[in-house]
């Protein structure tokens, strides 16, 4: 069997993990082989604010430019408990040990790791994720990672699915965008 990728994306509150809330999480589990990206299986729930949690000032003015997707994040929110063991249970249906991509993984990684230590108790992904973003600059040879950007990633590699600030739509897109990298610069050697 080909190795299991989970595209993850979050969409929050704020900065700050148990500071602020994680309002939305999506991911996509995906395979890459010689024709490129397969779908096996997507995730996308809303989540309620945490107990006590504030909401950042700049975030939610940054909100204010993505009204649709911001309504979209909060219809249907649940527990976050009951959230994160769903999430739980949907990993482990997949049968394998996966690896987590995210973009930056930095950000979506932090906020996945400490609501499912936090809720589940468990760390299916150990303590690392792959950062697509670090995949492209490396792969690419390129330098200076403050300025590469996912605007840096070449046409090539590029997905047209949206990337709209909702989970699943952004975790499909940018699993697309791995799957292309890592075509090529591992199964087409």
């Amino acid at each position: 069997m080909s190795e299991i990728f989970i595209s993850a994306d979050i969409e929050a509150d704020g900065k700050l993990v148990a500071v602020n809330s994680m309002l939305s999480l999506g991911s996509v589990a995906f395979t890459v082989d010689l024709a490129g990206y397969h779908q096996i299986s997507t995730f996308e729930e809303n989540l309620l604010e945490l107990p006590g949690a504030i909401r950042d000032v700049d975030v939610m003015e940054w909100w204010k430019g993505f009204p649709d997707s911001w309504k979209r994040i909060r219809e249907n929110a649940e527990d976050p408990a009951i959230v994160m063991k769903r999430y739980l249970t949907w990993i482990k249906s997949l049968n394998s040990k996966c690896a987590l991509v995210a973009d930056p993984a930095a950000y979506d990684f932090m906020w996945i790791y400490w609501y499912l230590l936090r809720f589940t108790g468990e760390r299916p992904f150990g303590w690392s994720a792959l950062c697509a973003r670090t995949y492209a600059m490396c792969m690419l040879k390129e330098e200076g990672w403050v300025h590469f950007s996912k605007k840096s990633i070449p046409a090539r590699f590029k997905s047209d699915h949206p990337h709209d600030h909702t989970p699943l739509n952004d975790s499909i897109q940018q699993g697309q965008e791995f799957a292309a990298m890592y075509r090529e610069n591992v199964l087409l050697k």
